[in-house]
């Protein structure tokens, strides 16, 4: 049972030792460029609708002065695979503190989750997390204890001061059964649910090495690294099919992508840590809804971004 691998899945997730949230400030020359990133690329993309989209930008160029910007950042959109970012910091708490025990299976369902965004491997990770497992309904009270336990990692987020946000399903290639339909009171409710805000935090965080140690956090970086350049015959893969297509158009091939993305029928969804080799770093979360089979606006979107900061960086702003 994965209540064996966590040797304390009642206790609550550590918070990272000595752990402060950053302080993003807000900037309006960087709310223009997103927001005539976003806009020119709507406005580009027919039957495209300014409330299908919402994107958080954050400029890491210096780590001592955080900006960030957004459109529509605290709308609240399920996420799809883009949450499985959330699983692995969340399981890297574990490990560093103890409570979760590694095995070359964990590493091997982690590495397939974030690299391969791997469904099953997910619901692995998460039984692993909460100490719970899927099956039969449960009567009131059972479920009850049930879903204290699968509220582990909201819990987490929530005492590192994320807002507006619920991490605790599964994700699945089809359709729920059981007790995880119960946890969604049957009618898709209690669905995960994330912010661009909230998702673009997470990767700044990951990437200034707030969530844990310099070898956890390599770790992390190490699996969300993508090489857009590398031959792909998937018009999805997560290094190629989003952010990462910008960069090829660009031929920027000295920029370094990071990422974690993810779609379903109805959305589209990418967050993005990206190095152009130009001067600019940044983090960019960019979620689309009713429009999953348009590959090319979150592309567009990054190749604005990218022209209007590589402006920023030439004038030294």
């Amino acid at each position: 049972m994965a209540a064996a691998q966590n040797r304390n899945a009642a206790a609550d997730i550590s918070l990272p030792t000595n752990y402060r949230a950053p302080v993003f400030k807000e900037s309006s020359e960087l709310q223009r460029v997103l927001a005539d990133s976003v806009n020119a690329t709507v406005a580009a993309s027919p039957g495209f609708k300014p409330v299908d989209i919402a994107a958080t930008l954050i400029d890491l160029r210096d780590t001592s002065n955080l900006t960030w910007a957004n459109v529509a950042g605290e709308k609240k959109i399920y996420p799809a695979s883009v949450v499985k970012m959330f699983y692995m910091v969340a399981l890297e708490r574990d490990l560093e503190s103890g409570k979760v025990v590694s095995t070359p299976e964990l590493q091997r369902g982690l590495k397939d989750m974030i690299v391969d965004s791997s469904n099953e491997a997910t619901q692995y990770i998460l039984d692993v997390l909460t100490g719970t497992s899927s099956g039969a309904e449960l009567p009131a009270n059972e479920f009850e204890k049930w879903q204290f336990k699968r509220n582990r990692v909201n819990r987490f987020y929530t005492a590192l001061g994320y807002q507006n946000i619920n991490v605790n399903q599964k994700t699945f290639c089809e359709d729920a059964y059981g007790i995880e339909q119960q946890t969604r009171r049957y009618k898709g409710e209690n669905r995960n649910m994330l912010t661009t805000n909230a998702t673009a935090r997470l990767m700044a965080e990951i990437v200034l090495g707030k969530m844990n140690t310099p070898v956890r956090t390599r770790s992390m970086l190490d699996l969300m690294k993508r090489d857009p350049f590398a031959v792909s015959t998937d018009p999805d893969s997560q290094a190629l099919g989003f952010s990462g297509k910008a960069l090829v158009d660009r031929k920027m091939t000295t920029a370094r992508l990071w990422s974690k993305a993810g779609w379903t029928s109805k959305t589209r969804h990418d967050v993005a840590y990206v190095e152009t080799g130009e001067g600019s770093k940044f983090v960019i979360a960019i979620f689309t809804e009713n429009h999953a089979n348009r590959r090319e606006v979150i592309p567009a979107v990054v190749d604005k971004i990218i022209e209007r900061l590589k402006k920023r960086v030439e004038v030294g702003s």
